[in-house]
Formats: C-alpha cells, structure tokens, sequence
C-alpha cells in the first residue's frame, strides 16, 4: 500500500481504489440489473488495447456487463485506424441495453478525437468529454436535473447551478460527470489528506498552491478547473506558457451559487511556481521530460500521471508523498461515473 523508503512515502494507488470499488459494488448489489459498459477500440495501438483489458477485467471483477466492439485497425489490420468508430458511437448511443461508452482514444488526433467526444450520448458519456460535462465543470455547475439532459446546452445548464452543504445532490438533482482522471486526481488528493475536511464543501482546497504540467482538454485544463474551484491557487503549466488559475470573489447578490474559477497568465517562471507548490501533478506525454527534485518545495504531494515517469528517481528527498500512478483510481472513477 505504501512504503517508507527514504524521506517521502510512496504512496500506491490500491487503497485508494479499494474504497471506491467497495461503494460501487454497494451500488451495484442495488442495482435491478449489473449496468452495460461498451468499449469501442478503432486502432492497434498497445496502451489501447492494454487499457481495453484493463477495463474488461475490473469489470468482470465487480459484476458490471462489459462488450468491446472493435472497429478500423482493431478488427481487420488492412482498415484505417479509427475507421468506422463514428459508426460505433452512433449504433451504441442509440442501443438501449447500453448503459455506457467508452472510446478508447487516441484514434485520429486532437480535433478529430474531439468531434468524436461529441457523438457519444451525454447520457451515456462514461468519461465526461462532452461539451455538457465540461460546460458544466468549467462553470462549476455540479448538479443537474437529468431531464434537462435532452434539453439545449445552455438550457441544460442553468437548472444546476445549486448552493450545497455537501457533495450529495438535492432532490430530484444527481451529480455532473466529470473527466475520470481529473476527478481521480480530486479523490487522490482528498485521501491523502490535502483537501481540509473542517473546511466547507467547495472550499476544502483552500490555501494550497498546486501546479498542474499539461493543459490539454482531457486532463491538464480541466484538472487546473476544478482545482480552483475547490478554492486552491492553481498554475498550469503548458509547453509555452504558464497560467494562474484562481477562484473568483463570491459577492453578496452570488451567494446562491457556486463561484467558478478565473485564469489569467502568471507572473511566475517553472522554478518559482514548484518552489510555491505543496502538491504538482504532472501529465507530460513523453519518457524524456523530468521535474527536477531540487526544484521542488520540501514536504510537498508529487503525482505522476502520464505513462512514463515525470519526475526525477530521487523525487522523495524532498517530496512528502509520492504517487507514481494513478490508474486504478481513474478506472474506478470511470465506472462510478456509469
């Protein structure tokens, strides 16, 4: 689970996702049927089919039906990668014993993947890629009516906007999805104890500084969001630029609402921002980028989410806690959002 070697703890991602995999199988002993997931897998590419397994087996583990539709490279090597995915995603969305879709991208590329994002049913969108679910996180909306779901954008989104005391929805409101990585990422952060519990709901990331490295659409940006939202001074760090990503001022005539966050470009360089932070996520899609150890604030949370390691071998001499994965919590965040 986690283990003491040199100064930091280094911190496996099993316990955290053992207490979400108990409250889904609570959910699903409720449950009138076990909830039908559908995996379209378009290309031949390993990290897809890796995850397409990974998928099939916890599934299978806690009782959730899962179908891998394989569609492009995925079913016949002479086809084009992503050949016939859009078609999948349609034939899905409109199956009614589909409860949800994944896809397993990258299939064609960022602004063709995104357009594909958008096929996919809000309805049945187990990774909160739609426009829906991002309008909804960018503005922190985090409750909606699920009839609303069928209405316009705009229409869908103002009926959520909701002042709670907790995360648990009102009556008649359930909660808004959210991207699985990101939101594993919160979870993350919640257990290991840098949210603040006594603090308001909303307000639990207050007076943490933590940089995010990416500002991609599916994890970097919406991670940075949802951060601020929660109340921390975020710094998003991208390949050309460093943002400040902060919550704006609640004012009397807003107090019904949820205030959301506010980005601005920073005034800080790399060193001066990770000598800021008490946590840096890093999700940098390369083997050769490294966050520097001496670089980093003593005592703070380090989580490495990209595939190949972001940070330095030595990164517990002055991190606290170091998480090297997070991929059990996003697959349980996957099929607790289904």
């Amino acid at each position: 689970m986690a283990t003491t070697e040199g100064k930091g703890v280094l911190l496996k991602s099993d316990a955290i996702a053992d207490g979400f995999r108990a409250e889904i199988k609570a959910t699903l002993a409720a449950a009138p049927r076990p909830p039908k997931l559908v995996g379209i897998l378009s290309t031949a590419a390993e990290p897809s089919k890796f995850y397409a397994e990974f998928t099939r087996k916890q599934c299978e583990a806690l009782g959730v039906a899962f179908e891998l539709r394989r569609v492009g490279q995925a079913a016949d090597a002479s086809l084009q990668a992503g050949e016939g995915a859009e078609e999948a995603i349609i034939e899905a969305n409109e199956d009614d014993t589909v409860d949800g879709i994944m896809v397993y991208y990258p299939v064609f590329g960022a602004q063709q993947d995104h357009y594909l994002q958008q096929v996919v049913s809000p309805l049945k969108d187990v990774e909160g890629l739609h426009a829906k679910w991002h309008y909804n996180l960018y503005h922190n909306i985090r409750f909606l009516k699920p009839e609303t779901l069928a209405s316009s954008l705009l229409n869908a989104s103002a009926s959520g906007h909701l002042n709670v005391a907790d995360d648990q929805p009102p009556p008649g409101y359930v909660k808004s999805i959210l991207p699985c990585t990101p939101l594993a990422i919160v979870k993350v952060l919640e257990y290991t104890g840098v949210y603040n519990k006594l603090l308001p709901y909303g307000d639990r990331a207050y007076g943490k500084t933590i940089t995010v490295i990416n500002r991609s659409e599916v994890v970097g940006r919406p991670l940075a969001a949802l951060l601020a939202n929660d109340g921390a001074r975020v710094f998003s760090v991208d390949i050309d630029s460093i943002q400040e990503y902060t919550k704006r001022p609640q004012t009397a005539a807003a107090r019904e609402f949820h205030t959301r966050h506010v980005a601005g470009p920073a005034t800080l360089g790399l060193d001066e921002v990770l000598k800021h932070s008490d946590v840096v996520v890093s999700a940098v899609p390369s083997r050769d980028y490294k966050v520097r150890t001496a670089a980093l604030k003593d005592g703070c949370v380090a989580v490495n989410v990209a595939a190949d390691k972001n940070f330095e071998a030595d990164v517990r001499d002055r991190a606290s806690i170091y998480l090297p994965t997070i991929g059990k919590v996003t697959i349980m965040m996957l099929l607790r959002n289904l």
